[in-house]
């Protein structure tokens, strides 16, 4: 039977939908589910969620918990990694808190930006760990890439190990949904083709029953706009940053709005305040959810644990479950994922990590070839991939000046800050991270 595991397993939620759409299977019911953390007390706790989640779906896994990562990696056939280092604390808020020094606010912070560049930097070292792990202990497995920032870490595996892998994220069918849901069509009915880079890819078709629907999206918009209720995401923020680029651009992007301010240097600006009210850009957004999810975990966390209190579960839009699925038992599925450019988009750098709709059956996951998309896209997808490309070859070669060039290039801090401004902060960041972060020459 397969062996699915998962590395940072105390990531509880996360885990939960995971597992119930694994289980959900029929030639996955007695898998072996192995879960590793490096928290004792939060892989406890997913441990217990795990037999829940198996009750409910009547499925019979053998379910192993573990701290050592070497030994969950034995033998895998998949690995699923969604680990997060340095935590909300003290990495998420070093990475907030020191560039709000200079005067550069940030919403996310886990993709693109200063707070993306560090994120990977500590990031990609322990990928590669895990990756060389594999390739002594499990070297045919498949492993599934939920963390951020995607096309850093993508790229660096791909770069610097053979390991079999694919980036995932949910951005595409969550984004769908929304632009059904705007529209009045059922979810189910939307037809599309998206392609671009993780974060910034674009619906390049948007279809319903045979009928383009982007004069219909602008028909939607155009009602927003004479209204001014732009429609709510999230507690705090609203959709109107990734309309207006629709406006601009001619398509739609698929990452959300808070997340996408912070690509471009067109919304957060010290001096023009009245753009985030413009636009209802939530600054330390992330900082915020962390908060609020740390306030709340501890209630969570005995509601999950109690064996009196039964799961409720629904299908989450994760792809990872399908394509475990389809490679252990050669159906085949479509899912979206994130590949190495090897001839897929034909005016985007060659190797950069891609998302794009792939095949996938017991030959692995096979990107389907796009072409040439619109110039105006690639452009702006090229200005974020001379930031993950940057920040790759620090990684890679540890050479620290590679560090400055990316926060230079990335084109939120390049219009907020000056060189020397730059220079420095990235200083008191690499400082800050300590031991996080390898030496940097």
């Amino acid at each position: 039977m397969a062996k699915i595991v998962f590395i940072g397993a105390g990531s509880t939620v996360f885990a939960k939908n995971l597992l119930s759409d694994i289980l959900e299977f029929p030639a996955l019911k007695n898998c072996t589910l192995t879960l590793m953390d490096i928290d004792a007390d939060r892989l406890r706790t997913s441990e217990i969620v795990a037999h829940k989640v198996a009750a409910v779906r009547n499925a019979s896994p053998k379910i192993e918990a573990t701290t050592d990562r070497r030994k969950a990696l034995a033998g895998a056939d998949f690995v699923i990694t969604m680990i997060q280092v340095a935590g909300y604390k003290p990495g998420t808020v070093i990475d907030f808190e020191i560039p709000k020094k200079y005067g550069l606010r940030q919403t996310i912070a886990d993709t693109l930006g200063i707070g993306g560049i560090m994120r990977g930097l500590r990031t990609i070292p322990v990928l590669l760990d895990i990756c060389r792990d594999m390739e002594e202990l499990c070297p045919n497995a498949t492993l599934l890439q939920y963390v951020n920032p995607m096309v850093m870490n993508c790229w660096a595996i791909n770069k610097a190990t053979n390991i079999h892998t694919v980036g995932l994220c949910h951005s595409v069918p969550h984004t769908a949904h929304d632009l059904a849901d705007d529209m009045g069509i059922p979810r189910d009915e939307l037809k599309y083709l998206v392609a671009g880079i993780n974060h910034v890819a674009f619906f390049l078709k948007l279809e319903h029953n045979g009928v383009n629907m982007y004069p219909k999206l602008r028909e939607t918009m155009a009602g927003f706009e004479a209204s001014g209720n732009w429609p709510k995401r999230f507690e705090r923020m609203t959709d109107h940053v990734r309309y207006e680029m629709f406006k601009r651009l001619g398509y739609f992007v698929t990452e959300s709005s808070e997340h996408f301010s912070e690509y471009t240097p067109w919304f957060i600006k010290r001096d023009r305040p009245d753009l985030l009210t413009e636009f209802d850009i939530p600054l330390d957004e992330y900082i915020y959810r962390c908060e609020t999810q740390i306030a709340d975990w501890e209630g969570m966390r005995k509601e999950m644990e109690d064996s009196s209190k039964p799961l409720t579960l629904e299908p989450s839009v994760e792809f990872g479950s399908h394509i475990i699925n389809a490679i252990y038992t050669g159906q085949p599925t479509r899912i979206y994922g994130n590949m190495p450019n090897n001839g897929i988009i034909d005016n985007l750098p060659t190797g950069v990590p891609v998302e794009v709709p792939c095949l996938v059956d017991d030959n692995g996951v096979q990107p389907v070839k796009i072409g040439a998309i619109p110039p105006q896209l690639a452009a702006l997808m090229q200005t974020n991939i001379n930031v993950h490309d940057l920040t790759v070859q620090a990684a890679l070669t540890g050479k620290r000046e590679h560090i400055y060039h990316a926060a230079m290039m990335d084109p939120h801090t390049a219009a907020e800050l000056s060189l020397d401004q730059i220079w420095s902060m990235v200083d008191e960041l690499i400082e800050a991270h300590g031991d996080w972060l390898p030496n940097y020459s």
